[in-house]
């Protein structure tokens, strides 16, 4: 919880009634017995039981302390099983601010957010996280709402300096990195995409994944950037499972969220940028939604912070301009499939989320809820094939009597 330096709680735009995240709120202000009431509510029980807090080392948690960082970790268990061992994965979520203003020169930007992000991937590495995932472009500020090109300076090749930034932390740690970035393809003419690189345990790049959805909403005006992506729906297999990911705006999107389930998926990650006026109500929602639905844990990234932009800007909706989009309200944290999920990090501070996940979880739900086996595709797949003909008529039975009158 934040506190003024008088000891008053700090109530602005960035916190929530004083407090950095809405379980701390109600874990000061509720009587214990209804807080694990409420609690068991909110997050859900994870075989059973309320979910389990980790204890992580000395080392992780000083770099914390010494950078400012929130730091939190949890156990999703699954049920014991007779002819498979536990496949239980450790992964660590990101989430940060910016580093230096917006107005100063790029190079400076990126080298210091990534003098930033040292000390808690650090931190992640010694704590044996397996599976790493930064947030949405974490290599710049999200200034795609401004619509200058300017920013377009940020992009990158797939093998640029972020790859190989991280690459050296996936070989030290032994760790998968998904690092999301402004992507320059420069073997077809230069376009830019919203990207993903995996980055293996070894260091190499196993693939990429482009973003699917692309907003046009608010001040969120990224299609002047970029456009949507032509990867599929891919699931990269690594050494510790099977994992997606659905950039941001795509978690809005149920089909999406199924085909990466369709394809196997043990995991799904949604490294995002979104502030609190826009989706705030919704970010606890859809990606446990998701999780549920699919059978797989879905790890949800938010950045951090105001960015404040050097020139005002307008997105068409009678808004007076402004320069920056608001606040991005952090809260990242992990959904399991049986509806149980973490505490959210801090809403106004950079934090590392640490999960451990047994994925037998998974096929556990599945066998248990049977949503594969009751699914019905072939129904949806032919309403769907319909749907995208220019003939399409919707299935609408009218009232013979709706307009006679009485």
């Amino acid at each position: 919880m934040e506190k003024s330096q008088n000891g008053e709680h700090n109530d602005d735009a960035s916190s929530i009634c004083g407090y950095d995240s809405l379980h701390h709120l109600l874990k000061d202000n509720l009587k214990p017995h209804h807080f694990q009431e409420v609690n068991r509510l909110l997050t859900g029980l994870n075989c059973g039981k309320a979910l389990e807090t980790i204890a992580l080392p000395d080392s992780a948690t000083a770099l914390s302390v010494e950078h400012g960082f929130d730091i939190q970790a949890f156990h999703f268990h699954a049920d014991k099983e007779v002819l498979r061992e536990p496949r239980v994965v450790r992964v660590g979520l990101i989430q940060n601010s910016i580093a230096i203003p917006t107005t100063s020169h790029i190079v400076d930007q990126k080298k210091a957010i990534f003098e930033k992000l040292k000390p808690i991937i650090d931190a992640a590495g010694s704590s044996g996280v397996n599976i790493l995932c930064l947030q949405e472009a974490w290599m710049m500020p999200f200034a795609f709402c401004t619509r200058e090109k300017r920013w377009c300076e940020f992009a990158e090749p797939v093998d640029g300096e972020s790859t190989k930034f991280l690459q050296s932390f996936a070989l030290k740690y032994n760790m998968v990195i998904i690092s999301p970035i402004l992507e320059r393809d420069i073997n077809h003419g230069e376009v830019i995409w919203n990207t993903v690189v995996v980055i293996g345990n070894h260091g190499n790049i196993i693939g990429i994944h482009r973003k699917n959805h692309i907003p046009r909403v608010g001040d969120f005006n990224e299609s002047t950037y970029y456009v949507e992506g032509n990867t599929g729906h891919p699931v990269f297999e690594t050494a510790f499972g099977k994992i997606a990911i659905n950039i941001c705006y795509g978690r809005h999107h149920p089909l999406n969220w199924l085909a990466f389930g369709l394809n196997g998926a043990e995991i799904v990650f949604n490294p995002s940028a979104t502030v609190g006026e826009l989706s705030e109500p919704m970010w606890p929602i859809e990606a446990r939604n998701a999780a549920i639905a699919n059978s797989y844990y879905v790890a949800s990234i938010n950045r951090v912070g105001t960015e404040t932009f050097p020139n005002p800007f307008t997105s068409g909706d009678g808004k007076p301009a402004h320069a920056d989009f608001g606040h991005f309200y952090g809260s990242s944290y992990i959904s399991a499939p049986d509806a149980s999920c973490t505490p959210s990090l801090s809403r106004n501070r950079d934090g590392l989320l640490v999960t451990d996940m047994d994925l037998n979880l998974c096929r556990q739900y599945k066998d248990k809820w049977g949503f594969r086996m009751t699914a019905r595709y072939e129904l949806y797949a032919e309403t769907l094939a319909q749907y995208v003909k220019p003939e399409f008529e919707p299935q609408v039975i009218r009232d013979p009597l709706l307009h006679k009158r009485s």
